[in-house]
């Protein structure tokens, strides 16, 4: 996606000219992109349409790179003192009356650190977005602090982030990056990225690219170095940053980011199971959260940061749980709300799934939506898909949970009472892991599937025969479907509750007994979860926890857990207990 429409000016700074494309409403609050390296502002492009219907998008080449201009000598025209210069120039000509929103990417937002902790630039920023590209200064403090006070973990920090920046040593030698990029690597960049990253074309990288990265290896050269050694003791960031870390980054450890409070006392932080061209492939997910971020501070409001163990992993993406118009599944909508996801509640219970997308909106949701669809009519859920996808995004948390009890010996289950079972509580689940499942796998950004099935999938009964072999079925095809999709960097879960305090009991359908027999059957059983009193929100707990460790198979309760190890130990166990007959 190249940036068609976009408006282009040239702005004179220090000798040179940069190349300056604008998106969006100038009257509106700006938001400037800076890219990385080796990149142009092209990185940018499917991130800045994205926010281009909610602000004034600007983003520029650094000097040297894509259309704007090299400094001559090379050497010493790309030191911090001077992209900031240029910075400040392209702010003054986009946005002279209002401080703009800065974001920063690898060398982009290395040089935009500088731009937050420096005097000059005060008042001239609202906020900062940085992602994959740590200040210099605080990294030579953190290198300091490892050397000075050197633990076996502190030693294998340095020397796994040592490990990491292997292209930073050879960046630093003479004429070779330049023989490269100009030769074989800027030929078969593009195929790299793209195999590796999962980075697509379409405009992206810039033709220019053999020149830009040898240009800009002298970003390295002229700052690296000298940072390090003799980091600033005064860097301290004097606008609110958001922190976006992708978990998978080659090139820079998690741990860069520790104690980071200290030099950015407004910190939010966002994590993504991704690896470093986020903007290339994670444009939605940026696009959320730096307009969730920008219209926050313009506000006024502190960021708000509800659930601080999940906020930075589930902040803005787009989750969508099934029978979400209560127990559980309305539990799991709510606690993803209050990590500052985007909620699809979904149940046919059209006025309960309105319900729980209200109180989501309430508990921190920034946008929460309430469809309605049965879960176990295909052509419903082909519509719900193809409607989710169009007006939402692409889910990036699928919580497939919808499901319908049934207990009853297995000569009084009918033809009937199987079908309907097995069409919510297994057909749904494939319906759900198929369609949306499908929609996270073509777009290549990884995503996650979680299952409701239950400790019945592995403790049998001779009471739930049609019950536990439907949540059998889901717990395999889970197993089976994080075999498949692994490598496409989506991961599957099956959660495993036991007994647990939902209306279930009020709905579950007892065979082989007459109306008035049935209520009698629900009463007791209602009664009996209620004793047990565990609530529905420890479950949805377990599925937070379940999709952030990427976790097979979750036995939530005491006695599903008791009893998944008695399925794999004591198996004989399980069998004697499963002819026990419960008391009418």
């Amino acid at each position: 996606m190249s940036l068609t429409g976009a408006r282009e000016r040239r702005v004179r700074t220090g000798g040179i000219e940069l190349c300056v494309a604008e998106l969006g409403d100038p009257g509106r609050p700006t938001v400037v992109l800076v890219h990385g390296y080796p990149d142009s502002k092209e990185v940018w492009s499917e991130v800045a349409t994205r926010l281009a219907d909610r602000f004034h998008v600007v983003l520029y080449d650094v000097r040297g790179h894509g259309r704007s201009t090299a400094p001559k000598p090379l050497r010493g025209g790309f030191t911090l003192e001077k992209l900031t210069d240029d910075f400040l120039a392209v702010v003054e000509a986009v946005s002279p009356d209002r401080p703009v929103h800065l974001v920063g990417h690898d060398w982009g937002s290395i040089q935009s650190w500088e731009f937050v902790t420096v005097r000059r630039t005060e008042g001239r920023i609202a906020s900062f977005t940085s992602m994959s590209g740590p200040s210099l200064d605080h990294f030579g403090h953190w290198i300091k602090q490892r050397m000075r006070r050197p633990t076996p973990r502190r030693v294998g920090q340095l020397l796994g982030q040592g490990a990491k920046s292997w292209y930073v040593y050879l960046l630093h030698t003479p004429v070779l990056p330049e023989l490269a990029w100009r030769g074989p690597l800027g030929r078969r960049w593009p195929a790299l990225l793209e195999r590796v990253e999962k980075v697509t074309g379409d405009g992206y990288p810039a033709p220019s690219l053999p020149t830009d990265a040898a240009h800009g290896a002298w970003l390295y050269r002229d700052n690296v170095r000298s940072r390090l050694s003799h980091p600033r003791p005064d860097a301290y960031a004097h606008v609110p940053v958001q922190l976006i870390t992708p978990l998978g980054d080659a090139f820079l450890s998690e741990r860069l980011y520790d104690g980071l409070e200290r030099w950015a006392p407004r910190l939010t932080r966002r994590t993504l199971p991704d690896k470093h061209w986020i903007p290339r492939t994670r444009p939605d997910q940026l696009g959320a959260w730096i307009t969730e971020f920008v219209t926050t501070v313009e506000s006024g409001r502190p960021v708000p940061v509800t659930d601080r163990r999940y906020a930075d992993r589930f902040g803005g993406q787009l989750v969508l749980v099934t029978g979400a118009a209560g127990g559980i599944g309305r539990a799991t909508a709510l606690a993803f709300a209050e990590a500052g996801a985007r909620v699809v509640a979904v149940d046919r219970d059209t006025e309960g799934a309105a319900r729980t997308a209200r109180q989501a909106r309430l508990t921190g949701a920034p946008e929460a939506w309430a469809e309605t669809a049965d879960v176990s009519d295909e052509q419903a859920m082909e519509k719900l898909a193809e409607k989710v996808a169009t007006e939402y995004g692409v889910v990036d948390v699928l919580v497939n949970n919808a499901g319908i009890g049934l207990s009853g010996s297995f000569l009084d289950t009918t033809t009937e009472d199987w079908r309907r079972v097995l069409d919510v509580n297994l057909w749904g689940v494939i319906h759900g892991c198929r369609l949306f499942g499908k929609q996270m796998a073509d777009r290549g950004q990884g995503g996650h599937i979680v299952n409701t099935a239950s400790a019945a999938a592995y403790l049998p009964s001779r009471a739930l025969p049609a019950y536990s072999t439907s949540k059998a079925a889901v717990l395999m095809l889970s197993e089976c479907l994080r075999a498949e999709l692994a490598g496409k960097g989506i991961g599957v879960s099956a959660i495993c509750p036991g007994l647990v305090n939902t209306d279930i009991t009020s709905t579950a359908r007892f065979t082989g007994m007459d109306a008035e027999e049935e209520k009698r059957r629900q009463r007791r059983a209602a009664r009996l979860y209620g004793l047990r009193g565990y609530p529905p929100e420890k479950v949805a707990d377990a599925i937070l926890r379940a999709v952030v460790r990427n976790q097979a198979v979750v036995p939530v309760t005491a006695e599903a857990r008791g009893a998944h190890l008695m399925s794999r130990f004591a198996p004989r166990a399980l069998r004697a207990i499963a002819r026990w007959k419960p008391p009418m």
